[in-house]
């Protein structure tokens, strides 16, 4: 039932609020503050990341046209481009983390049983990092190279409904294998990566985790074949072996077998060589697990494509991380209200709609749904063509 709300309100009602002010309160984000809390920055953060704002003054001058029905929107307190930033500049980024990770969690278990393309019982994890680049001149302390700056978003994508489980933001010049040190690998787990990610000394801890990894091998490491085992070379596998690393210290770093797989993809007609610490998985399960780790590369080009985290309305550290967790609660959210609400449309869509829909007051099913009406246009009428061909 219509109950008079625009479709943001709607939209920004599926955000629990007793979580978002425990986040606030946590790190006194609405200390000493009278009129713009962090619940309106949210909102018009949330709403320039929906509409695709420019700027904080195209935030202002979009959210001042709309005269009293800004109160309907839910935003209470009076918006200025020098509030939003200095809001944007001061408030602890902590706050918005702390409620994405609260919507991830929602998120991961509404899509617990979602397909991906292998079927396993198993979590199954794509770390990978994208980098952001910015401004040197505008953001000096981003500085990467010579005359570069920029950002890295380190993630950690669970692939059941490509839901980020782990986000870091760091400067870039961070290497990404230092990620590890702020991962608690889950029991049972799998984690694919990419070669930078190989260590064996942190890959190490995966093992006595009692989790696995899949990775991808360079072609300058040493070790000795154990074992081999047979494998179908029509299905594009050339080799399943059980090794040992013959090397000093990736051999005391890591001193239990792996298991190498080599593969041709038919695709890309590449050679591909896997290392894990999986012994059960068919060999082509594992082969196809690799090429699932795309999911996050995906991911990423749908986050910078449709979300606000390539032009930033602040120049500090914190304001940038501010806007890019309140880019991924935007893309949690989306992905919540797909599921909970059924619908059979892709995160894409959804954003479109609403970058049109949120002022309406139509009920939020109602404004997703009218996509699949059928054209008035087709329908048979009485009136007259006024041109025949």
């Amino acid at each position: 039932m219509n109950l008079g709300k625009t479709v943001f309100a709607q939209l920004m009602d599926f955000v629990p609020a007793h979580e978002f002010q425990r986040c606030a309160r946590r790190y006194r984000g609405d200390y000493k503050v009278s009129s713009f809390s962090c619940w309106n920055q949210f909102l018009c953060m949330a709403f320039a990341q929906l509409t695709y704002r420019e700027s904080l003054r195209d935030i202002e001058t979009c959210l001042r046209a709309l005269g009293p029905r800004l109160y309907h929107l839910g935003i209470r307190g009076h918006v200025s481009r020098s509030t939003l930033a200095d809001a944007n500049e001061t408030r602890d980024w902590r706050i918005y983390a702390d409620l994405a990770q609260g919507l991830i969690r929602t998120a991961r278990q509404l899509y617990a049983a979602e397909s991906f393309g292998v079927e396993l019982e198993q979590t199954v994890y794509a770390l990978d990092c994208t980098t952001i680049d910015l401004c040197l001149s505008l953001f000096p302390w981003a500085r990467y190279r010579a005359k570069n700056a920029a950002v890295k978003m380190h993630t950690l994508l669970d692939l059941h409904g490509n839901i980020p489980a782990f986000i870091a933001v760091a400067p870039a010049k961070i290497h990404e294998i230092r990620v590890f040190d702020q991962l608690l690998p889950e029991p049972g787990s799998i984690y694919i990566m990419d070669r930078a990610y190989l260590d064996f000394q942190r890959l190490y801890t995966v093992q006595q985790a009692l989790a696995f990894f899949i990775i991808r091998s360079r072609k300058d490491f040493r070790f000795h074949r154990v074992g081999s085992h047979p494998v179908d070379k029509r299905t594009g596998l050339r080799c399943d072996q059980t090794i040992r690393l013959k090397s000093f210290y990736p051999a005391k770093f890591y001193p239990d077998p792996l298991r190498r797989i080599r593969y041709r993809d038919a695709e890309t007609e590449k050679n591909l060589t896997f290392l894990t610490n999986n012994f059960l998985l068919p060999t082509l399960t594992i082969a196809q697990l690799y090429k699932c780790r795309w999911q996050v590369e995906l991911f990423f080009k749908w986050v910078k494509q449709h979300l606000r985290i390539k032009t930033f309305y602040g120049l500090s550290p914190n304001a940038v991380k501010t806007q890019i967790w309140i880019a991924i609660s935007v893309y949690v959210l989306l992905a919540i209200i797909r599921k909970r609400l059924g619908l059979d449309l892709s995160l894409y869509q959804m954003s479109q709609i609403l970058s049109l829909t949120l002022f309406e007051k139509v009920p939020l099913l109602q404004a997703f749904s009218q996509i699949h009406r059928t054209d008035d246009m087709e329908q048979p009428c009485n009136q007259l063509d006024l041109f025949y061909l």
